[in-house]
């Protein structure tokens, strides 16, 4: 009997997959539970409908996701912290003062997207990554001034 995936099935496939199993697999446990539908000719046809409109979403994202890298990249976002002699802060910038920083710039980023090894602690510029969406990520142009 081959059906297709509603869910992920442990050892048997992901959503969207189209497998074969045995009858009493599909009849007594797949079907009943929802996991599961009969791969008839609709179903197929519906499924590569979908897949379809999925892989054009995913290429606007990835798209979006380009621009905004881009964007970033040309501007430089300025956070004013206390700071005491030779350039050392009473305390440390951390992603959420970068997010909010952005943030006031007008762009939109989760502070845990962003790739900060340690915190800054120094005045000056410096490049802190941002993973935007899966493989495309943007560097940005962090200068720390005293307040």
């Amino acid at each position: 009997m081959k059906v297709i995936l509603k869910e992920d099935v442990k050892k048997l496939g992901k959503k969207g997959d189209i497998v074969k199993v045995a009858d009493g697999y599909g009849r007594n446990y797949l079907l009943p539970k929802g996991l599961a539908e009969v791969a008839t000719e609709s179903n197929l046809n519906e499924l590569k409908n979908k897949e379809k409109v999925r892989k054009r979403k995913e290429k606007e994202r990835i798209a979006e996701a380009k621009e905004l890298a881009a964007r970033l990249e040309k501007e430089k976002f300025v956070i004013s912290v206390k700071a005491g002699e030779n350039g050392r802060l009473f305390g440390s910038v951390t992603t959420k003062d970068i997010a909010e920083a952005v943030k006031k710039a007008g762009y939109e980023i989760d502070k845990r997207k962003i790739d900060l090894n340690e915190h800054i602690k120094s005045l000056g510029t410096h490049r802190v990554n941002v993973k935007i969406y899966e493989d495309i990520s943007a560097t940005l142009k962090v200068q720390v001034v005293e307040a």
